[in-house]
């Protein structure tokens, strides 16, 4: 195997875990974080540089983690010649503009929600009162980052989401300058993804089935992830209703990387939600539990602008992120009273789908680092979903960390869901 050299450009960790894997394949690894209080993460797991500009002649291939003006960044370097695995500026906006993300999905001719953007609280309110439904709050820009502010309305009248406009107007209008109302949808929420080389969608796609809410059962304050499940699989009619009809505005602006689009479906069609025009965290930690070809060979070969022949494993994945106060929020009272530097205990030396996430390594043990408290993803495998819950649980039980929670339900709704899916024949 040819030894490589990766640069991972970060704005907080998020990528972490992928570098710790590709050097223990045997590559270098090099990690930029820019985001201060996240800088000492991966400490003891991967090497890091203060400078990532000085590093680019050294890399043979750059990799971007995020949007929010990555892409500018990765489109300069790829028309520099760099091998690249990011975004570009029409990239980002797909995801970081909820409403240009929907008109380009239009343009390409996909069916999308009923939506109206706002920049006032006071027409939002007075748009719902004249128009009572349920909505979706989401807000665009930096603070769609605040996975706790997307606000799934349940009152068909929508007095909820009045309520909800209210409290934003008066706590958060600083922050949210920009939002969306979405006209809720019911049906099941499904995600398709697949890596792309710059021209094409490479096969097998991505079917995956996130789980936001902080609490089992689908209830409490949105979250960024609490775990998710997935399998590979052939293009199948979510994915062509979709994401395969943006292939030709890939290809044109050379986007290299994963690209995921989040739908509800139901017995009327597929309504496309949202973009994520990079790697999904923690999807991709995740989807390496799936994938047979080693991670660093296949993300060199695809900013190569190759087809790597993904090969993957057949039946499920599941991942179930364990944390640790205060995530979802933010309070760093609470991290340094509960979570900073706790560790992370194995009671039996078995590590084997453990990925890490806000974590450093001292005198050899794993501890919390950051200030978010998102510790670990513990994956699972097997040729059904329950399978794959059982074997992702029985691993999260062979972990000690003080005040960790998580999920006990990953992966549950599947039988429901997959009932509905082949009902109406989309899988």
């Amino acid at each position: 195997m040819e030894k490589s050299n990766y640069l991972f450009i970060s704005y907080s960790a998020l990528i972490s875990d992928t570098c710790w894997q590709i050097r223990k394949e045997g590559h270098n690894v090099k990690l930029f974080i820019q985001e201060e209080t996240e800088k000492n993460i991966a400490d003891g797991f991967v090497d890091k540089v203060e400078n990532w500009e000085t590093e680019v002649a050294w890399a043979d291939v750059v990799v971007f983690d995020d949007v929010l003006g990555q892409g500018t960044i990765a489109k300069k370097l790829r028309e520099e010649g760099k091998k690249v695995i990011g975004g570009t500026p029409y990239t980002d906006l797909l995801e970081d503009d909820r409403s240009f993300g929907q008109g380009e999905l239009k343009d390409s001719g996909v069916n999308i929600i009923p939506q109206d953007n706002f920049c006032s609280f006071d027409d939002a309110i007075e748009y719902v009162q004249a128009n009572p439904s349920r909505y979706v709050v989401k807000p665009s820009g930096e603070a769609q980052n605040k996975k706790q502010l997307l606000y799934v309305g349940e009152d068909e009248n929508g007095r909820d989401v009045v309520q909800i406009l209210n409290h934003y107007k008066n706590v958060w209008s600083e922050k949210i300058r920009e939002f969306q109302l979405q006209k809720r949808i019911m049906g099941v929420e499904v995600a398709v993804g697949a890596f792309f080389n710059g021209t094409e969608f490479i096969q097998p796609i991505n079917v995956n089935f996130e789980h936001k809410k902080l609490f089992p059962g689908n209830i409490g304050p949105a979250t960024g992830e609490m775990g998710t499940s997935m399998f590979w699989s052939r293009p199948n009619k979510i994915f062509e209703s979709t994401l395969s009809k943006m292939r030709e505005k890939l290809s044109r602006e050379g986007y290299v990387g994963y690209i995921d689009i989040n739908c509800i479906v139901n017995n009327n069609g597929v309504y496309p939600l949202e973009f994520t025009s990079r790697f999904g965290y923690p999807t991709i930690f995740i989807q390496q539990e799936g994938m047979l070809n080693p991670i660093g060979e296949f993300l060199i070969q695809l900013a190569r602008g190759e087809n790597p022949n993904l090969k993957t494993r057949s039946g499920f994945q599941v991942g179930v992120r364990v944390i640790v106060p205060p995530y979802p929020f933010t309070d760093k009272e609470a991290f340094d009273t509960h979570s900073n530097e706790a560790v992370i205990i194995f009671r039996k030396p078995n590590q084997e789908g453990v990925h890490i996430e806000d974590v450093k390594k001292i005198d050899g043990e794993w501890v919390i680092a950051g200030n978010t408290g998102v510790a670990l993803t513990v994956c699972g495998c097997g040729q059904t979903m329950r399978k794959a819950r059982e074997q992702a649980y029985k691993r999260v039980s062979n972990i000690i960390l003080p005040n960790m929670y998580y999920r006990r339900d990953i992966g549950e709704r599947w039988a429901e869901d997959s009932d509905k899916l082949m009902n109406w024949g989309y899988l």
